[in-house]
C-alpha cells in the first residue's frame, strides 16, 4: 500500500501483529506433542517387543495418533477439536444447552436473569453515580459500561481522522498504565429504531399547523421511523478486583471499596475520552442496562421498550425467557443468533476507518464487539523476550534438522521486534480480539445476514470463523457489554 505525506494526507497507515501461531516446538502445540509422543512411543515399544508384526499390529493406534496429530480440520488440526467436543457432548449430557426461565421461581435477590455462566453476575447500583456495576464473583472483575456519542467517522477529512485516531490511542495507552484493568470492551451495535428520536425532532423544531406539508411530514415519519436503524456505542470497563485488592481494602473494602477504585478509572477514562474528543452520554443505570440485555435476547422488543418509558428496565427480569444452543447457533426469544470471530486482522497496511464495510452494513441486526486486555509493561516485557527467544530457538532447531525458512516465521519475528521497539518507546500492549454477533428473526435470514457480514469483513480485509460448540458463551461475550471472554 503507497503512503502519504503529511503534507498533502496526514492520516497515517496501521499495521497489525500477526495472529500468533507458534507450538511448543517445531510450531506443534501441547495436544500435538502429547498425541505424537503416543505414537512414537507405541511405535518403539512395538518395534522392540514384536518386531515387524507387531508394528504391524500397532499401526491403528501409532497411524491413527499421528493423523490425529497433523490432518487439519476446520481451521484447527483434529486433536484440538476434541476439548471442544467433550465439552459439548458434556453440556448436551447434563442438559446445559437449553434454557427456560422459571417464571414461578424467581432469581435470588441482585443477580442478572442470564442463562449460562453468566448467571452468578451480580448487579451494584453505585450510591455516588447512579451507574449499574455488574460484579462477577468468578472472573473477581467490577464492570460499568459508558455511552458514548461520535461524528461519523468516515465523514471526517483525514487531519480530524488522525487527531482522533492519536486521541483514541492515548485513550488505550492509559488503561496500560493503570494496572488494575482487566479488560476494556467497545460495542458498537445495530438496533431497530423505534422512531422516538425523529418524532421527538419533530415537536421540537417541526411546525405542525395542519397544513397537507405537515400532515404527510408528520405520517411519514410515524410510518418510516420505527423502519430504521441506528447505531450506538458503548465502552464497557472492568475493574480487575485482584489487582486492585490493596487500593480496595484502604477504600473501606468489599463492594463499596471496589465501587470507588472504580469510580477513580471511570474519571479517567471520561477525562482521556473527553481528550479524544468523544462525547459521554453518561454511565449506564441499571434500567438502560436492562434495556440493552433485553434487546440482545429480544431484538423485537427492543423499540417497545424505549417507546414506553420504564417499561422493562429491571435487571431482574432482563433476561431471556427461553434459549436454545446449536453447534452454530443460538435460539433465544424472537431471534436466532451467531457469533463471529474476527481471526484475522489485516496483514497489510490499512489506514483507520478500514473497518467501515462491516461498520456500515445496512439491513443487519449485528453487533461488533471489541475486546482490548491490557498487558503490564513489566510483563509484556517478559512476554516478548519469551517470544524473541523461542522464534530465534526454533529457527535454529529448523536449520539443525535441514527444514527451509519460511516467509511467515520471519515476518512473526519483525512483529515481536517491532512490539518491542514500541514498548521500549514508551507504548501500552494490548491484547485485542474481536467479535461480531448477528441477529435475524429467521434462519434464512441468519444464513443471509452472516454471508453479508463476512463478505463485508473479506472487503475490510479480515477473516472470520463461526465459533462452532460454543455459541452460548460468545453471544454473552459479543452481544452483551459485560467484558466477558470465550
Amino acid at each position: 500500500m503507497s503512503s502519504h505525506t503529511h503534507g498533502d494526507y496526514p492520516l497515517a497507515p496501521v499495521q497489525f501483529s500477526r495472529l500468533t501461531k507458534r507450538g511448543i516446538m517445531l510450531r506443534l502445540s501441547l495436544p500435538q506433542l502429547i498425541v505424537l509422543g503416543i505414537a512414537v512411543l507405541t511405535l518403539v515399544a512395538s518395534l522392540y517387543t514384536a518386531g515387524g508384526m507387531g508394528l504391524a499390529w500397532t499401526s491403528p493406534v501409532w497411524g491413527g495418533a499421528t493423523l490425529v496429530a497433523v490432518i487439519p480440520a476446520g481451521g484447527r488440526k483434529v486433536i484440538e477439536w476434541v476439548p471442544i467436543l467433550f465439552g459439548w457432548i458434556a453440556r448436551t449430557y447434563l442438559g446445559q444447552l437449553i434454557y427456560r426461565r422459571r417464571i414461578i421461581k424467581p432469581r435470588p435477590a441482585g443477580t442478572l436473569a442470564l442463562p449460562g455462566d453468566a448467571a452468578p453476575l451480580r448487579e451494584w447500583e453505585d450510591p455516588e453515580t447512579g451507574a449499574a456495576m455488574i460484579h462477577d464473583p468468578h472472573a473477581q472483575t467490577l464492570t460499568a459500561i459508558l455511552g458514548i456519542s461520535h461524528p461519523a467517522f468516515v465523514l471526517l477529512d483525514p487531519g480530524e481522522q488522525q487527531r482522533r485516531v492519536s486521541g483514541w490511542g492515548r485513550v488505550l495507552a492509559s488503561a496500560c498504565r493503570s494496572g488494575r484493568i482487566a479488560r476494556i470492551q467497545v460495542s458498537e451495535r445495530t438496533l431497530p429504531d423505534s422512531g422516538t428520536g425523529l418524532a421527538q425532532w419533530w415537536r421540537t423544531h417541526g411546525t405542525n399547523d395542519g397544513s397537507w406539508a405537515a400532515t404527510t411530514y408528520a405520517e411519514l415519519i410515524d410510518r418510516a421511523g420505527p423502519a430504521g436503524e441506528r447505531h450506538v456505542t458503548t465502552i464497557s470497563l472492568a475493574l480487575d478486583m485482584k489487582a486492585a485488592a490493596r487500593q480496595i481494602r484502604t477504600s473501606g473494602g468489599g463492594m463499596r471499596g471496589a465501587a470507588a477504585v472504580l469510580r477513580q478509572e471511570m474519571t479517567t477514562l471520561t477525562a482521556a475520552l473527553r481528550a479524544a474528543d468523544l462525547t459521554s452520554t453518561g454511565w449506564l443505570t441499571p434500567g438502560e442496562v436492562a434495556v440493552i440485555l433485553r434487546g440482545a435476547y429480544d431484538p423485537a422488543a427492543a423499540p417497545a421498550l424505549e417507546r414506553h418509558g420504564d417499561l422493562g428496565r429491571d435487571l431482574a427480569t432482563a433476561g431471556p425467557v427461553a434459549v436454545t444452543e446449536t453447534w452454530d447457533r443460538l435460539r433465544s426469544d424472537s431471534a436466532h443468533h451467531a457469533v463471529l470471530w474476527i481471526s484475522e486482522w489485516p496483514r497489510s497496511q490499512v489506514y483507520p476507518g478500514f473497518l467501515s464495510p462491516l461498520v456500515l452494513t445496512g439491513g443487519i441486526l449485528r453487533t461488533l464487539a471489541l475486546h482490548y486486555t491490557p498487558v503490564r509493561a513489566d510483563q509484556a516485557a517478559r512476554d516478548l523476550r519469551k517470544k524473541k527467544t523461542e522464534l530465534i530457538s526454533d529457527a535454529a532447531q529448523r536449520r539443525k534438522i535441514g527444514q527451509i525458512e519460511d516467509a511467515a516465521s520471519s515476518a512473526e519475528l519483525n512483529d515481536v521486534l517491532q512490539q518491542e521497539a514500541d514498548l521500549t518507546a514508551g507504548h501500552g500492549v494490548l491484547r485485542v480480539s474481536g467479535l461480531i454477533s448477528i441477529s435475524a428473526p429467521t434462519a434464512d435470514e441468519l444464513d443471509s445476514a452472516v454471508a453479508a457480514v463476512e463478505q463485508a469483513a473479506i472487503q475490510a480485509s479480515c477473516e472470520t470463523r463461526r465459533l462452532v460448540g460454543q455459541q452460548a458463551t460468545a453471544f454473552t461475550a459479543a452481544a452483551l457489554p459485560l467484558c466477558r471472554l470465550v
